[in-house]
């Protein structure tokens, strides 16, 4: 899994995520609505919402901008449906792309249109999702904290981790999607803050590209992350 790991430049990472952050807000509200939706507003008996928080916090999204949110989607009246993509990018990287939408025809066309500009090609449920595995993933820069590392692996591993690896900038911990809520809640008691925290597709092997082809991949990314409807871009390239 660290082989994968799109953390080898915090700094850069950070300040991307802060120039996209109103756009990343909008998204994640979209996907608390759709949390509250399927399961009511309380997060004590709604997992996926308790999901959606932890991932909005390590997004750095006000706890009153969480909160408005959950109340606006008690009462709202919008719906949305949550569609998954799969397809290729350059060289065969294999890419899952979740979305959610108002408007299924749109959106598929969207996301058909960034494949094709960038090299690549949708194809049909199932071709490569095989390829990845669903496990929580909590990112923790080491530098936001002061606990050892040998401490954090043992609170990780105590509460239910599944795997704990130490990077250059990053301690990542990874879990069964069951047991993440127990995982990331224990480690933010314990006052660690995530880069990353969400249960999310995970790749059973990677893909390497040459410069021509990062390019390329990049290229696909940024457009989709363009898109409103897409929430979630998951992907074997080998960063």
């Amino acid at each position: 899994m660290s082989g994968h790991s799109k953390w080898h430049n915090i700094q850069a990472k950070k300040g991307k995520a802060d120039a996209a952050r109103g756009k990343i807000f909008t998204k994640l509200g979209r996907e608390l609505l759709i949390a509250v939706k399927e399961g009511g507003a309380d997060p004590a008996g709604n997992s996926k919402l308790k999901a959606v928080i932890a991932k909005c916090k390590a997004a750095n999204m006000p706890n009153d901008t969480i909160n408005n949110a959950i109340k606006k989607a008690s009462t709202s009246n919008e719906n949305y449906e949550e569609i998954t993509y799969e397809g290729y990018g350059p060289n065969g990287v294999a890419v899952i792309v979740e979305a959610s939408t108002d408007n299924k025809n749109r959106t598929a066309a969207d996301v058909r249109h960034v494949f094709d500009k960038a090299g690549g090609n949708l194809g049909t449920t199932g071709c490569v999702s095989y390829m990845f595995n669903k496990k929580g993933v909590i990112v923790i820069e080491k530098a936001s904290t002061e606990m050892s590392e040998d401490d954090i692996m043992m609170l990780a591993l105590d509460a239910g981790a599944e795997d704990f690896v130490a990077e250059e900038e990053i301690y990542q911990v990874t879990t069964e999607p069951s047991d993440f809520t127990n995982v990331s809640e224990k480690l933010e008691e314990a006052g660690l803050e995530f880069l990353e925290a969400e249960v999310q597709m995970v790749p059973t092997t990677t893909v390497q590209l040459d410069e021509k082809g990062q390019e390329k991949m990049e290229r696909l990314i940024e457009k989709l992350e363009e898109l409103d409807d897409v929430a979630n871009i998951y992907h074997n390239w080998e960063e």
